[in-house]
């Protein structure tokens, strides 16, 4: 059995932030850590999800893949760590739901000291991923996680994602994960994970 245990909940429309969620995922079960990917559940209308070539697809599919994150997941977790494509500069809706959702253990301070990090994807280059996960972090010290940034730990930190946390350009294609992205992504998933197994014992 891991002695760390790390969630990560998400939210992906077209599968950009899926793919990032899976990489962050790989990590952290590298470095030893009991993983629970979970997809947040959307929240606009079909009429609304039926104008988006592949959304109402990509949601079957997805909710066939992986449960809906709960305040048990969270408690369950050692640390968090919340990926979100960006949505005007912020967090999207339904992640920001599930969010909202955690304030029982906020009140029971079941939150405090676990890790905290975020993971962001955007359609354009200057799209929003580092303003998101900025703005991640606001709710991230309400809940009284310490938060977990990548920082410049390892080089392939100026070549792909932000100090904040995890990114990925999609374009509108998507398109692919770049290889950069994806060393970053699992070095955040294992950095999160040690960081987390430290913070057990203050806890």
């Amino acid at each position: 059995m891991s002695d760390v245990k790390i969630l990560i909940a998400f939210y992906s429309r077209d599968g950009s932030v899926e793919a990032l969620a899976k990489e962050v995922a790989a990590g952290a079960r590298e470095e030893g850590a009991e993983v629970r990917l979970r997809r947040a559940r959307d929240l606009v209308s079909e009429e609304v999800m039926q104008k988006v070539p592949g959304w109402a697809a990509n949601r079957d599919r997805m909710h066939s893949e992986y449960q809906a994150p709960t305040s048990e997941d969270a408690e369950w977790a050692d640390g968090i760590i919340f990926g979100t494509p960006t949505r005007f500069g912020n967090v999207s809706a339904e992640l920001k739901a599930y969010i909202d959702s955690l304030s029982g253990l906020w009140v029971r301070g079941g939150l405090f000291n676990k890790a905290g990090a975020t993971f962001v994807s955007t359609a354009s280059t200057h799209g929003g991923n580092e303003t998101t996960s900025l703005t991640l972090y606001a709710p991230l010290a309400h809940l009284g996680f310490v938060i977990v940034p990548n920082g410049y730990g390892d080089p392939i930190n100026f070549a792909a994602g932000t100090p904040y946390g995890s990114s990925h350009v999609a374009g509108q294609g998507p398109a692919p994960l770049s290889d950069e992205s994806t060393t970053v992504a699992h070095l955040q998933g294992k950095r999160v994970a040690k960081v987390a197994r430290a913070l057990k014992s203050l806890r």
